[in-house]
């Protein structure tokens, strides 16, 4: 039987790859499994409030087009926007 951060990073993953904005889609979706199996349970909390905030909001925080509210200002966020660059 699959423990239950395993069921959570599986959730997280198909999330992310189904935001319904294609270029969110992609982003979300290749880092969700590079990256969410090293975050703490803290962490994926934080990830889940931003899905949580929108696709179209998501996108515009990481592309710097609009400011990111406080309670989205977080390591996850800077860890996207890192993941963009690459």
């Amino acid at each position: 039987m699959e423990d239950t951060r395993t069921i959570r990073l599986r959730r997280l993953v198909y999330q992310s790859s189904y935001t319904g904005m294609k270029e969110t889609d992609l982003l979300l979706g290749y880092f969700a499994k590079e990256h969410l199996h090293r975050l703490s349970d803290s962490q994926l909390d934080s990830y889940e409030a931003l899905l949580e905030a929108g696709d179209d909001r998501i996108y515009a925080w990481v592309m710097g087009n609009a400011p990111v509210p406080v309670e989205h200002d977080n390591d996850v966020l800077d860890l996207i926007k890192s993941f963009k660059k690459v």
